[in-house]
């Protein structure tokens, strides 16, 4: 079974949980979320997405 979850909601997750356990502030924490934001709205996000796509391939075909 295969099962695919949103890089968004892992990396909200992972947000969420250096929030919670006060490793990252809350400033740091809507600085990292702008940064996101603006960086999607460049022409850098296209190779961030096409990296981010090349990393999950090779993970997954080292796994199986």
């Amino acid at each position: 079974m295969l099962i695919t979850v949103s890089l968004v909601f892992l990396f909200g997750v992972f947000l969420a949980l250096l929030i919670k356990f006060k490793a990252l502030g809350c400033g740091t924490a809507f600085v990292a979320v702008m940064f996101g934001f603006f960086l999607a709205s460049t022409g850098a996000a296209g190779p961030v997405r096409e990296l981010t796509a090349a990393c999950i391939t090779a993970l997954s075909d080292l796994t199986s």
